[in-house]
């Protein structure tokens, strides 16, 4: 079996690829044989090493951002075999890797233990000094790089070289410890300049996030730089900047990218427009669903995309550190999860905005707040792009024309007051035996709690109730005769129900498992349609009905929760 599966492999590649290149296959078949995440990572994307083997060597390995959803989709295993598509061979302080920036992986191929005794990569004498990287799979941009006579570079048909410019680099492969490089990148936001006076001083800064296929980077102009590259940069345009340029440890509290690395412009830093405006993606957005808010953490950023529903009107508040007055407008967005979110837009982008209702707007870099349950924020760093000619917004716009536009949605403000969380009390984390052993509950008084668990059953009899059609009623109403469902409470008829959810969803965690009780804005979440709609599912079929409530099982959430003794019918529970 072992010997069928190495006739896949490339042996030999890896020495190809470092000493080589213009011998090693374009596109290389080797085994996986280890993946592990990368220590000490300040990233909002996880990120792992691997280690891949040609039988005769190995190598160790980055995975890019852009590839590392094979290893949570379970495609990429130890033991495993893939076909690298793209990738940057570096050196780190005498030691080769490889920086993968697109691969497949041969599912077909199966897995198996390691072939053969690959060894470490050796390094030659000749190649100790810093040499030039190489990138395969046809060119990272397709360029081929000049033949300069006094250099040794690494050979290769597809490394990116330009004159005067040296080594194009992807912006993944960036590092405090590569020096001579040079990136081309696209603008994707640009700051306004910022000032600041204090004990040592003052100054100014700007900043802009670059973007190319492999990545995002942050960079910083200040003081001289600043005057030099602010009236350079403009969004949507792409650039080549050459070190020196500082690379170092990002600031997550002033960015809004995954990157670990952020730049800083230094006297020397080249910023040269490139003349050819292609090659480069416009935004690469991550979207999280207004539906899922709740299971986001707490000061996350994120992007998100939406229909406009709403548009406040511009108000002004004073900071408490600065004293400076700040521009907002509040927008709502809904999206085809039925929920909707209000999200705070801030200076010049409060005042000038000026977008139709029912436009799809997409937001890169939104902060997500507690407050009233969920709410966003665009940071200073984010951008915003109106109706974006990307699948997602066409989805979006197709989905709100032919059903969102009529429709009902959940917020999560509600669903934070239905399940005890408004006010920002701060409920206390339990696990589910911590829950039982404390008799949370089992007193006179109301207790709260948090507890993340996954759903495990959802009770199909009795899921939902009619409601009555008055605002703020949501009594139960009884259908005394064909199209009359009347109301006891506000003595009305309606000619229809509003069905509302009252479901009861087991629960577990690593410690037990327990019943809920759920309504209807929570239940809108779990079952990601209205009652209305699961109610005219189990009606049209049986099936139908019961593929949704298998669909929301095995889901994890977290539930903020409200227990209290309760009397029915003389019987407490």
């Amino acid at each position: 079996m072992a010997a069928d599966l190495a006739s896949y492999i490339n042996r030999g590649t890896l020495q190809l690829i470092f000493n080589n290149p213009a011998s090693a296959v374009p596109e290389p078949v080797l085994q996986c044989v280890q993946i592990k995440p990368l220590a000490g990572q300040q990233g909002s994307g996880e990120r792992f090493r691997v280690v891949l083997s040609d039988i005769d060597s190995f190598v160790q390995c980055a995975l890019a951002s852009q590839t590392s959803h094979v290893v949570h989709e379970g495609k990429l295993r130890k033991g495993c075999f893939v076909r690298l598509k793209a990738f940057q061979a570096n050196e780190v302080k005498g030691k080769k890797i490889l920086i993968l920036l697109g691969l497949e992986v041969l599912e077909e191929l199966g897995e198996c233990e390691k072939i053969g005794q690959p060894k470490t990569l050796e390094i030659k004498a000749e190649d100790a000094q810093p040499k030039s990287t190489t990138i395969s799979s046809n060119g990272f941009y397709g360029i081929k790089p000049p033949e300069t006579p006094n250099q040794q570079p690494l050979p290769s048909r597809s490394s990116q070289s330009h004159p005067g410019r040296g080594t194009i680099y992807p912006i993944e492969a960036l590092s405090p410890y590569a020096h001579r490089w040079t990136i081309k990148a696209r603008c994707t936001s640009k700051s306004e300049i910022k000032t600041w006076h204090n004990k040592n001083g003052e100054g100014k800064l700007f900043t802009v996030n670059l973007l190319d296929e492999s990545g995002e980077i942050r960079a910083t102009g200040f003081k001289e730089q600043c005057d030099a590259f602010y009236d350079i940069f403009h969004e949507g345009s792409i650039y080549y900047i050459s070190a020196p340029c500082r690379v170092q440890m990002a600031k997550k509290q002033f960015s809004n990218l995954s990157n670990d690395y952020e730049l800083t412009f230094e006297t020397l830093t080249t910023v040269e427009k490139a003349e050819e405006q292609s090659g480069v993606p416009q935004v690469r957005f991550n979207f999280s669903n207004i539906g899922d808010l709740q299971n986001i953490e707490k000061d996350s950023t994120i992007d998100v995309i939406g229909i406009l529903k709403e548009v406040g009107d511009t108000s002004q508040i004073v900071s408490k550190t600065t004293n400076k007055p700040y521009d907002k407008r509040e927008l709502t967005l809904v999206d085809n999860t039925n929920f909707s979110v209000r999200l705070t837009i801030w200076g010049n982008t409060a005042t000038n905005f000026d977008v139709p209702l029912e436009s799809v707007i997409a937001f890169k870099g939104v902060k997500v707040s507690d407050f009233g349950g969920r709410t966003l924020s665009l940071l200073s760093s984010g951008s915003m792009n109106v109706n974006p000619d990307i699948d997602e917004s066409h989805r979006l716009k197709g989905w709100y024309e032919a059903q969102g536009k009529d429709g009902a949605f959940a917020s999560h403000a509600s669903m934070a007051d239905s399940m005890g969380a408004a006010g920002g009390r701060g409920d206390p984390f339990k696990s589910i035996l911590q829950v039982k052993e404390e008799n949370l509950g089992m007193s006179e008084t109301t207790d709260y709690f948090t507890t993340k668990a996954t759903i495990i059953y959802i009770k199909q009899e009795n899921f939902a109730y009619p409601a009555c059609l008055s605002p703020d009623c949501n009594k139960k109403v009884v259908e005394e005769e064909p199209g009359q469902w009347m109301c006891a409470r506000c003595e009305k008829s309606h000619p229809r129900p509003e069905y509302r959810y009252i479901i009861s969803v087991n629960v577990s965690d690593h410690t037990g498992q327990i019943w809920l009780n759920c309504f209807d804005d929570v239940g809108r979440m779990i079952m990601g349609m209205s009652a209305d709609q699961l109610t005219e599912l189990k009606e049209n079929g049986a099936k139908a009905g019961e593929d949704a409530f298998q669909d929301a099982n095995c889901k994890t959430w977290l539930f903020k929760c409200r227990a209290k003794m309760d009397n029915f019918q003389d019987q407490q529970r």
